[in-house]
């Protein structure tokens, strides 16, 4: 697969931040959004970008905050993410379809509410709302923002932070949410993904996102009114072994009259990294059925 490696520079409160994209392929144009998480940037999407540059021109893009790339010290918060997709939509690719993973889901439903047109036909997967901490608590508390701030602080803070993201930690946490078939995770994609934890200013936006400080939305009613008022039908897809929280969430959002779920035989979170074939197939299958 042919690819183009570039970096797009943009502010966060005045401070320049530099993030990764990838272009791969020729035709229409489709905009790939990773998932935000400690341990997530662009390729994870690499797979399924292998297996669409045959009929489209694909874009995969880092969040601020997140990726390889060295990252400066920020509040990051919900309005900065949502400020940042505009910018990609408007300034970077003009998409006649956005795949969203994880948490970037919401953010593009934020968006397609807003901005139809802009966004192009929605495609979520395995879409989230609720940043770890308050998935496993069924709450936010205040403790959780107390704690995202104790990650900027000097010394104290990437020491907490290690105790985080290390290697126990990200393979129990890899193996129990995010990937179906334990031997898929190998020593060399653990050490993948730890480098991603270990970028220069990782930890600003990394633990903000497990304590729910990136979380657009407070409750399910709120995660279920973009998709309500998007003037565009929504595909979802998530995996058979979703974890039972997250799958409840996302069944209820597939019950929506404008929005079709489909549930792959395989797969957690990132399913869509694991099992790229099946995940294609049906992204493809949801745009041939509307052109």
């Amino acid at each position: 697969m042919d690819t183009s490696e570039e970096r797009v520079e943009w502010l966060a409160d005045g401070k320049p931040v530099t993030v990764g994209l990838t272009r791969a392929g020729a035709g229409p144009k489709l905009l790939l959004l990773p998932a935000l998480s400690s341990i997530s940037t662009r390729l994870e999407m690499r797979p399924l970008q292998e297996r669409l540059t045959s009929r489209f021109s694909t874009v995969a893009i880092d969040w601020p905050g997140f990726g390889y790339l060295p990252r400066p010290k920020v509040n990051w918060r919900p309005e900065l993410y949502r400020s940042f997709l505009r910018f990609v939509l408007m300034d970077v690719v003009q998409p006649v379809a956005t795949i969203a993973a994880g948490h970037a889901a919401g953010y593009a439903l934020a968006q397609v509410a807003d901005e139809p047109a802009v966004t192009g036909r929605l495609l979520l997967l395995a879409p989230t709302w609720r940043g770890p901490l308050p998935t496993m608590t069924g709450r936010r508390m205040r403790l959780f923002r107390a704690m995202a701030r104790m990650v900027d602080l000097p010394l104290v803070g990437p020491a907490f932070y290690r105790l985080n993201v290390n290697g126990p930690v990200i393979g129990m946490m890899a193996r129990g949410h995010v990937y179906d078939d334990p031997a898929w995770l190998t020593s060399e994609r653990i050490a993948q993904k730890r480098l991603v934890t270990e970028a220069p200013g990782a930890r600003h936006a990394s633990f903000r996102f497990v304590a729910g400080e990136l979380d657009l939305f407070a409750d399910r009613q709120a995660f279920l009114d973009p998709a309500r008022r998007a003037g565009t039908e929504i595909h979802l897809l998530y995996g058979r072994r979703t974890p039972r929280k997250s799958k409840a969430e996302m069944i209820t959002l597939g019950a929506l009259p404008n929005v079709t779920a489909q549930e792959l035989p395989r797969g957690k979170l990132s399913f869509y990294e694991e099992f790229p074939d099946e995940t294609a197939a049906a992204i493809r299958g949801f745009l041939d059925a509307r052109t």
